[in-house]
């Protein structure tokens, strides 16, 4: 997606505007019940919506279907405001999955689309409050921090830099006094509220593995037939049979979580893990 620095967009027209290109890409069919639905605006405002994202955001994205009553995405559509993924409905979809859970009388379309419930991971807004303010602060914070390796009571400070969602848990990246050393804290296990006690002297730009960006190259499991590779290679949108991931060191790890992947184990059926790391040797250093 091209950046548009020269379209001065409010927040909530950007929101209308990205809605009109995931729906008409990934459904189809457009019309302003989608916007009148999902925003809760008038039918006017809707209508005027396409229209404006017609003539000044994406000129022939849209064609209008008079027997379908909406519009379709033309043979020359091309995204301006989203990156064409299929990942942007299907979040869009969680999202609208999130609301109904909670609202159980809202309708936001997208029935059609399920995602599988995953844990609820409960971070509390208090602990969450303070550790935001001290990444953006620079801040010093005394914890009360839990571990499975520590499940006991144990204080300690630590400088957070950045507040880090691994595919499945989130967790703050911060320096540890105690160990004097960078680490991954879950969020879930902080107890108690931390206590702001002033500016740290450490930057977020010294955490080496942070600041370092790893390729990781994952391919289909060389014992499944060429047949087998290429449907693998299929799944996940490789080339040349090759999946390159650029993440920051301190994220392989959790990469390899999320692709499934075991480093030090290799499945006695290749149908089960379908995908192998090709660079192992270059990214060890990065696991733990």
């Amino acid at each position: 997606m091209a950046k548009q620095d020269h379209w001065p967009l409010r927040y909530d027209l950007l929101q209308r505007y990205r809605l009109i290109e995931i729906i008409a890409l990934w459904e189809g069919k457009l019309n302003a019940t989608h916007l009148t639905g999902y925003f809760g605006i008038g039918r006017q405002q809707a209508s005027k919506d396409i229209n404006d994202y017609l003539k000044g955001i994406a000129p022939g994205n849209l064609e209008y279907n008079a027997s379908a009553k909406g519009y379709e995405p033309s043979a020359n559509f091309q995204p301006k405001l989203t990156s064409g993924l299929v990942d942007e409905y299907l979040q869009l979809a969680q999202r609208n999955s999130d609301l109904v859970t909670t609202f159980h009388n809202l309708s936001l379309g997208l029935d059609h689309t399920h995602m599988m419930p995953l844990p609820q991971y409960r971070v509390r807004p208090e602990v969450f409050r303070v550790i935001a303010k001290a990444c953006q602060k620079n801040e010093r914070i005394e914890v009360d921090y839990r571990s499975i390796n520590s499940p006991n009571k144990d204080g300690r400070i630590i400088a957070p830099h950045s507040i880090v969602h691994s595919g499945l848990r989130w967790y703050v990246r911060a320096w540890c006094e105690k160990n004097q050393e960078f680490r991954d804290f879950v969020l879930t296990r902080f107890y108690g509220v931390p206590e702001v006690i002033g500016k740290s002297d450490v930057q977020g730009d010294a955490d080496f593995n942070w600041m370092t960006r790893v390729n990781v190259c994952f391919k289909p499991d060389g014992r499944l037939t060429p047949e087998q590779q290429e449907v693998v290679a299929g799944d996940y949108g490789m080339r040349d049979n090759r999946l390159l991931i650029t993440v920051r060191g301190s994220m392989v790890q959790y990469l390899l979580q999320m692709m499934n992947v075991d480093q030090n184990t290799v499945s006695a059926d290749p149908k089960a893990q379908q995908i192998v790391i090709e660079n192992i040797d270059a990214i060890k250093q990065w696991l733990f």
